[in-house]
């Protein structure tokens, strides 16, 4: 078995892998389809994957499937499944209002809430040399996030940003989501309740678009790929942070390490897509890894 530290750090590596892959492949389908559609169809997607999961347990590994038999469970898996899809769709209301450039770093600070939180509030155990490490890791999230371009600007107001308001809306909606995420499945089957939970969010994308009267066509094959690689990759980014918080009490290292997804986007779109890393954000990415190579060993 291994430790909690070293179940945390794969934990939150993989949250940081699956989110920013996700994010990777959702640059090609945002743009065509729309964002809820995309996160709607990924969410399809995400619980085939969930299914398939769940079915390798119960039918090769042979464990029991774990079904909630009281109604105080099922209206939490649903209060989470609803809380994220908000946090995701105001997050890409904001967005879609503003600056990305602008609002992306407040955004990606929601782990440093929640480590916080955590370490000062509810009882995580931690060293002054770990609390380093997270700063680290931190900090190299907050510097691959900036456009030090759109930042010159003196008369930058965050109050006054379009998107802002929506943005600190999903930000905080986000770290109370992980606090209480973290809490309640500790101890339990990290694949059953991710799964139930990631069922609950895609309904609720899904009556978003409705509500909205959203064209939820999709035309091409190369679209429903894209999406399909969205859904799988966020399935092991909620069943990667759900093991690290239900097997481990290292609420911090999972939340930042995972926080820190905007890395392999950025690392793949300069690779793939020949997008532009600033000099911030290479020792972003610099940090980040010298960060998470220094938390095994504290």
């Amino acid at each position: 078995m291994f430790p909690e530290l070293i179940i945390a750090c794969i934990a939150g590596l993989g949250g940081m892998l699956g989110w920013g892959l996700a994010d990777f492949f959702a640059k090609k389908t945002i743009d065509q389809i729309g964002d809820v559609q995309s996160l709607a169809w990924a969410g399809i997607f995400g619980c085939i994957t969930f299914a398939i999961a769940l079915w390798y347990e119960i039918s090769v590994k042979g464990n029991p499937l774990v079904i909630p038999h009281d109604a105080a469970t099922w209206a939490a898996l649903a209060f989470f499944g609803v809380l994220q899809g908000v946090v995701y769709l105001f997050a890409y209301k904001g967005f879609g209002k503003g600056q990305v450039a602008l609002l992306n770093p407040f955004f990606a600070s929601f782990p440093a809430i929640v480590a916080v939180v955590s370490i000062i509030f509810l009882g995580e155990v931690t060293t002054a040399w770990r609390i380093i490490a997270l700063c680290v890791i931190f900090f190299g999230v907050i510097l691959i996030s900036i456009d030090a371009e759109a930042l010159r600007s003196r008369r930058i107001r965050f109050g006054s940003v379009p998107g802002f308001k929506e943005v600190l809306i999903a930000t905080l909606l986000a770290a109370l989501w992980t606090i209480l995420w973290s809490i309640f499945v500790s101890g339990k089957d990290p694949i059953a309740y991710a799964f139930y939970m990631f069922v609950f969010m895609t309904v609720t994308v899904f009556a978003t678009a409705k509500y909205r009267r959203l064209d939820m066509r999709i035309r091409g094959s190369r679209i429903w790929l894209l999406v399909a690689l969205i859904g799988i990759c966020e399935t092991v980014a909620y069943l990667s942070i759900t093991w690290g918080y239900g097997s481990t009490g290292l609420t911090s290292i999972v939340a930042v390490l995972s926080g820190g997804f905007s890395l392999p986007t950025i690392v793949l779109a300069y690779v793939f897509l020949k997008e532009k890393l600033t000099r911030l954000q290479w020792v972003g990415c610099l940090v980040i890894i010298a960060g998470a190579m220094l938390m095994p060993l504290v």
